[in-house]
Order: structure tokens, then C-alpha cells, then sequence
């Protein structure tokens, strides 16, 4: 029994990754446009970057899962399950990302700007590879626990449609009428996935600790 329900709900695993890894890379991706607006000489610029990390993050995931897949069709605008799901997922995780990132660049001292410019390294420059690299290892920890949080909220998924892991655990309970059996599975899928992306984070965070000499 236990055998014919992973086989049948380790079939959504591929799509809760899917869903998973394509919101925290466009999520990241928005966020680094948000950190920058957040940090902008433009006070309007800051103001509207602001305003939009903090109302997406008070909003909850699955309300913005409901307004994208069953309100945007009110206007003309219909989207896949699937397409929804990125889409609502990118959108929360875009105001998350811009938060940690801001967290990793305010952790480097005002004096390592300083130097750079003291010693007549342009600006991309310190960014590129001074300030960058610094921040990312900084923030590398808090990205993986939000990168799990994200897996864990992908199950809000199967709530439009989406077939991932919470979903064929959902079907497995009706067709075999073990409920339980079948969330106690699905949630030991979740943890296996949390665990080795939270080993993977780990392997990346010393290999970037050795190289620049910080053990």
C-alpha cells in the first residue's frame, strides 16, 4: 500500500520543484529591481517600491492564487493552473527577495564602498565583484529558508489545480480511502526536498566561505 501511494503522489514532485524554482528565480529577479527602487535617490521610486513589498507580503499566498486564476478571467485574461501558480508565487517571493536582499547589502560596511572608490574601481565594479558576492553569501541562508517556505506554500497550489505533490495526495486519499496514510507520505516528500536543498544551500555557503577565506 505504502509503495502504490509514493509511486502515485511522488508523480507531482516534478511540479512542485517546477512551480518552486521558476517563482524564486523570476521572484529573484523582481526583487533585485525592488531592492534597487527600494534604495533609489527618487523618493517616489522608494515610496511605490516600498508600498508594493508591503502590501504583497501581508497579502496570503492563496488569496493571490484566487485573484489571478479566478479573477483575471473577469477581464479577458484566462491563465493556466500552472500559469497562475508562477505567476502568484513570482509576485509574493519578488517582495520576500527584495527584503533579504536589502538585509545582505545593509550587513556591508560603508567602508568597503569607500575603498573601492578610494582605489578608482568603478562602481559596477564594486558592485560586480566586491559588494555582490559579500551580500549574497550573507543573504544565501535566509534565500534557502525562504526557498523552503516557498516549497511548502506550493501545496496552496492544488487548491486551482495544480498537479503537485499536495494534489496527487488529495487523489490518493479518495481513491484508497487513506487519508492519512497519504499526507503522511506527501509530507515526507517535503521534508526529503526541504532537506537537500537546505544540504545543498550548506555545500554552496562554505565553498563561498573558503574562497574568500571567512570559515
Amino acid at each position: 500500500m505504502i509503495t502504490q501511494l509514493l509511486t502515485s503522489i511522488a508523480q507531482g514532485v516534478g511540479l512542485t520543484l517546477y512551480v518552486t524554482g521558476a517563482s524564486l528565480l523570476f521572484g529573484g529577479l523582481i526583487g533585485l529591481v525592488l531592492v534597487g527602487a527600494a534604495r533609489s535617490p527618487i523618493a517616489i521610486i522608494r515610496a511605490a517600491a516600498t508600498l508594493y513589498i508591503n502590501v504583497v507580503r501581508v497579502i496570503p499566498p492563496i488569496t493571490w492564487l484566487f485573484l489571478i486564476y479566478f479573477g483575471l478571467p473577469q477581464y479577458a485574461l484566462r491563465l493556466s493552473t500552472l500559469q497562475a501558480a508562477i505567476i502568484g508565487f513570482s509576485i509574493i517571493a519578488s517582495a520576500f527577495m527584495a527584503e533579504i536582499y536589502r538585509s545582505g547589502l545593509l550587513s556591508i560596511p560603508d567602508g568597503q564602498r569607500e575603498a573601492a572608490h578610494a582605489l578608482g574601481l568603478s562602481p559596477f565594479t564594486t558592485v560586480g565583484h566586491i559588494i555582490t558576492p559579500q551580500a549574497f553569501r550573507v543573504a544565501l541562508p535566509a534565500i534557502a529558508t525562504y526557498g523552503i517556505g516557498l516549497l511548502k506554500d506550493s501545496a496552496l497550489a492544488s487548491t486551482i489545480g495544480v498537479r503537485e505533490i499536495t494534489y496527487y495526495a488529495q487523489q490518493s486519499a479518495k481513491q484508497t480511502h487513506e487519508g492519512l496514510l497519504s499526507f503522511v507520505v506527501a509530507g515526507a516528500l517535503y521534508i526529503i526536498i526541504s532537506l537537500v536543498v537546505a544540504l545543498v544551500a550548506r555545500r554552496v555557503d562554505l565553498k563561498l566561505r573558503r574562497k574568500i577565506g571567512v570559515l
